[in-house]
């Protein structure tokens, strides 16, 4: 069975804001999350061209989990089961992102996004059937909420309380209840994730433990760029891609990603 849902993440900024805070956020939590044995390799990053979603860059990169496996994968898949391919087309305001594991090699998990100037409310931005929009589960993504679960504790490096949080630059926030009304500028980040892990047996396991762990990693990565507003705030997409290639911790320069 494949899983597809749509988890659209509401933010406090424009979307040329959230263009700059994003490279910025995915640039520092990959310096945050890269050690000896584990985080992010940079293989491949270029221009690109398509004809469906545009122009944009192309990056293709290995991400190294091992240790954020749960239990009962361990009991009887290898340590190096998380270790992940990813390829991604980044044409902002369109992006897509294809993950693979080569131990798991009929696996393929789709992140598909689409970013807009609203607060969430817009329907089949994605340009879905009938028939997947029948089977699609949509969740709006609160990034000021405080609930917590298992994979939130596995990602979750950040202590802002955004409900309390008030940028010094900009004055947004703090975050209280309904936020998503009342906020100017507002964009929101139209995540449609589709998950195949056709394994008799545990394949369903797999796809809904991504499945959350990815809506963990949006979580995550999407309260970084507003807790890190007051460090990205004014700079340029051409600023952060001189950050980027000044980076020596990763072996090649950090790319857009839309894994996060």
């Amino acid at each position: 069975m494949v899983l597809m849902k749509e988890f659209r993440i509401v933010m406090p900024m424009s979307l040329e804001e959230y263009q700059v805070a994003q490279m910025y956020m995915v640039r520092k939590m990959q310096q945050q999350n890269t050690t000896s044995t584990e985080g992010v390799e940079i293989l491949e990053n270029k221009s690109f061209e398509d004809d469906v979603i545009g122009k944009g860059h192309y990056s293709s990169k290995i991400y190294r989990l091992q240790s954020k496996a749960p239990t009962w994968l361990t009991t009887f898949a290898p340590a190096d089961a998380l270790i992940m391919q990813e390829e991604a087309w980044n044409a902002y305001p369109r992006c897509k992102t294809v993950i693979k594991c080569p131990y798991f090699t009929k696996f393929q998990l789709t992140i598909e996004t689409v970013h807009r100037a609203d607060n969430g409310q817009s329907d089949n931005v994605h340009g879905l059937s009938k028939g997947q929009l029948a089977t699609r589960d949509v969740e709006i993504v609160d990034i000021a909420s405080s609930a917590r679960d298992y994979w939130s504790y596995v990602v979750s490096s950040s202590n802002t309380d955004l409900s309390k949080f008030t940028s010094a630059k900009t004055g947004r926030g703090p975050l209280l209840e309904g936020w998503q009304d009342k906020s100017k500028p507002v964009m929101t980040a139209y995540k449609l994730v589709t998950i195949d892990a056709p394994y008799w047996g545990f394949g369903y396991r797999i796809e809904n433990a991504l499945l959350l762990g990815e809506r963990a990693l949006f979580l995550e990565s999407h309260r970084n760029c507003f807790a890190w507003i007051d460090e990205w705030f004014g700079l340029t997409v051409e600023q952060i891609r001189e950050l980027e290639q000044q980076s020596d911790s990763l072996k090649e320069i950090f790319s857009d990603s839309t894994f996060l």
